[in-house]
C-alpha cells in the first residue's frame, strides 16, 4: 500500500460525524460507528442538548495511519411538535479530522456540515423507532484536496430501532449515504486524473449496541460495519469492515459519559486493521418539564 493511498484510505474514512499503483478511497461520509452507543431510534425529551464525540483511531497499514476525529458540538433540538405521531426533532454537526502518516505530515480540517431533520417513535413496550433525513454541505479546504472531504452535496438517511427497557439499550442504526462520480483533468479518466473532493462513493453503515445500566454504570458491546455501493471513478477498489468493541459509562445526571474501545475483524480494501478509542458526551443544555410521551433518553 503506497503512501497516497494509504492517507486517503484513513482520511476519508475518518470523515462524519461522519483510502503497485494509486488507488484513493472514499468509504462513508460519516464516520462508521459513531452512534453505536447512542439509541438513535428514541425521542429525546423536549430540549436542546450537545454531543461531543472524539475518537482516535491507529491503522496497521504500511506506512501507519493515525486518525484523530471529534465531533464538537452536534446540536440537537427537540421541539415540543409532533407530526403523525412521531416526535420532531432537528440536528447540526461540523466534525473535525485529522490524518497522520507516519513519518511524513498530517491533514486537517472541517469535514462537511451536517443539517438533518428526525422523527421518532414510541412503539410501546420500551420499543422507540425513528428515521432521519439529511444532507451534507460542500467543503474546499486541505481536507478535500486529499480527498477527504467532498465538494459536493450530498444527502443521508437514518433508520433507527431501540429497545429502552431494564436498564437495557438494544439498538440498531441503518445509515445510507449519496456519492458522485468523479470529474477528470485529463481525457483519460483513472484515479491519477479524478479530480480531488469531487467524487464520493454511495455507502451504507449499520451501527449496533448491546449495553445494560447497574445503576448509574452502563456497560456492554459495541459493533459496526460499513459498505461502498458503487465505483464512482475508473479503477475504484470498494471498501468494506466490520467491527467490534466494548462499551463502559456512566450517567453523572447533568451529563451522561460513556468510552468505546474497538477493534476491526474485517476488512477490504481499507489497507489494515484499526483499533479505535471514542467517547459519547451528552450535556443537556436546556430540558423542558417531563412530558408522559417523551420518555426516552440517551
Amino acid at each position: 500500500m503506497n503512501f497516497k493511498k494509504a492517507l486517503v484510505t484513513a482520511a476519508i474514512s475518518a470523515a462524519s460525524l461522519i483510502g503497485g499503483n494509486i488507488e484513493a478511497q472514499a468509504g462513508s461520509e460519516i464516520l462508521p460507528g459513531i452512534t453505536t452507543g447512542i439509541a438513535l431510534g428514541a425521542p429525546l425529551p423536549q430540549g436542546v442538548y450537545v454531543l461531543q464525540l472524539p475518537s482516535y483511531g491507529y491503522t496497521n497499514s504500511k506506512p501507519a495511519v493515525n486518525l484523530g476525529v471529534v465531533v464538537p458540538a452536534w446540536v440537537i433540538w427537540s421541539t415540543p411538535w409532533d407530526i403523525l405521531g412521531g416526535h420532531l426533532l432537528f440536528d447540526a454537526a461540523s466534525p473535525l479530522a485529522n490524518a497522520a502518516i507516519h513519518g511524513a505530515r498530517s491533514w486537517a480540517g472541517v469535514s462537511n456540515p451536517l443539517i438533518e431533520a428526525q422523527l421518532k417513535w414510541n412503539l410501546g413496550g420500551g420499543w422507540f423507532g425513528g428515521v432521519q433525513a439529511g444532507g451534507y454541505l460542500p467543503v474546499d479546504n486541505d481536507l478535500t484536496q486529499i480527498s477527504a472531504a467532498r465538494d459536493f452535496a450530498s444527502f443521508q438517511t437514518v433508520a433507527a430501532v431501540s429497545y429502552l427497557a431494564d436498564g437495557y439499550n438494544l439498538s440498531a442504526t441503518f445509515i445510507y449515504g449519496t456519492g458522485q462520480n468523479a470529474s477528470y483533468s485529463s481525457p483519460v479518466h483513472s484515479s491519477l486524473t479524478a479530480n480531488p473532493g469531487s467524487w464520493g462513493t454511495n455507502w451504507i453503515n449499520l451501527d449496533l449496541t448491546a449495553t445494560k445500566k447497574f445503576g448509574k454504570v452502563e456497560v456492554g458491546a459495541v459493533g459496526y460495519g460499513s459498505w461502498d455501493l458503487d465505483q464512482p471513478y475508473v479503477g475504484y477498489a470498494k471498501q468494506s469492515q466490520f467491527v467490534l468493541g466494548g462499551l463502559i459509562g456512566y450517567d453523572f445526571g447533568a451529563v451522561n459519559v460513556a468510552f468505546k474501545l474497538t477493534r476491526t475483524l474485517a476488512e477490504t480494501n481499507y489497507g489494515g486493521f484499526e483499533t479505535r478509542g471514542w467517547a459519547n458526551i451528552i450535556i443537556p443544555l436546556w430540558v423542558a418539564a417531563p412530558s408522559t410521551t417523551i420518555a426516552a433518553k440517551y
